[in-house]
């Protein structure tokens, strides 16, 4: 890649590891499914009108909503939910970790639902080395019966499963035809959609104590505009310019970016044991990549 891809690169890992501090920030007032909402819906307002200035709509014949309904309950509405709840329980750090994971569910679903991605041996030597980074992260709260640290823990690994299911189902769109842009814009209008009623009847927000400060509207603001909307942009760009292989470079630094803003806005700090499982994982996710492999091969 060029200078001009990595510095994108660097940027979408920062938009997307600022986005377990914004939620941990904005759900210390207001209950998970509304960030959830709050962040689909500004989103979807913002990809709108980037779409209206290129002469584009979703609200037209022929966009496939069917298509764009079922990539925001994977993409966006599954996964947001289990993460914003699972950080009510774990550090934002910790939770950006398990996210990472997603590469790695990816190899098992895209083995199981489709006929040319199958696992071989790297691949396999990638599984074994991410989850058992996994084990390590969760094992210990799972033998001395921390319900809230093992639950959390699960919904961020969930959240990651249903990552990699939107990977496989979402590669429908490039032969649907459909434009990237309109793509994320229609997941997350449809993401907005679908929380909405669950958000209402199941968290009440009318009822709140209080009205949220302006700090927490501050994190609505930045998990939504920067952290979906801009990032959304961002993935495209280097999609189009540096390729998916590329792009899987960004897993290795978005928990780099969750880690030290939680360090240095909320007091947060792995364990010995966490920092182990996450280099683990990110051995496996280094396997996946394949670079590393290929230069040690290539130096003997």
């Amino acid at each position: 890649m060029r200078a001009r891809e990595w510095s994108l690169l660097v940027l979408l890992s920062v938009l997307w590891g600022g986005s377990f501090f914004f939620a941990k920030v904005a759900i210390g007032e207001l209950q998970p499914l509304t960030v959830v909402f709050a962040r689909v819906a500004l989103a979807a307002v913002a990809l709108t009108l980037v779409l209206s200035l290129t002469g584009r709509s979703l609200f037209r014949s022929g966009v496939p909503w069917p298509s764009f309904i079922a990539m925001g309950l994977l993409n966006n509405v599954i996964p947001f939910s289990l993460i914003f709840w699972g950080q009510t329980q774990i550090a934002s750090g910790l939770a950006s970790i398990l996210n990472a994971t997603t590469p790695l569910f990816t190899l098992v679903v895209a083995h199981l639902l489709t006929h040319e991605e199958k696992i071989d041996g790297t691949k396999a030597i990638a599984l074994l080395a991410g989850f058992a980074g996994v084990a390590l992260l969760i094992g210990p709260d799972l033998l001395i019966g921390d319900d809230s640290g093992f639950t959390g823990q699960i919904a961020c690994l969930a959240a990651a499963l249903s990552y990699a299911f939107a990977g496989v189902y979402g590669r429908r769109f490039q032969a649907m035809g459909v434009p990237p842009m309109q793509a994320a814009a229609g997941q997350v209008t449809a993401s907005a959609m679908l929380i909405l009623p669950i958000m209402l009847i199941v968290d009440r927000p009318w009822e709140l104590a209080s009205p949220p400060s302006a700090v927490v509207w501050a994190a609505l603001a930045g998990l939504a505009l920067l952290s979906t909307a801009l990032a959304y942009v961002l993935y495209f760009r280097i999609l189009a310019a540096a390729g998916a292989t590329n792009l899987l470079l960004v897993t290795f630094l978005v928990p780099v970016t969750a880690i030290l803003l939680g360090a240095a806005f909320l007091g947060e700090r792995l364990e010995l044991r966490q920092s182990a499982g996450m280099a683990l994982i990110g051995l496996g996710l280094a396997a996946i990549d394949g670079r590393i492999l290929v230069r040690l091969r290539a130096a003997k």
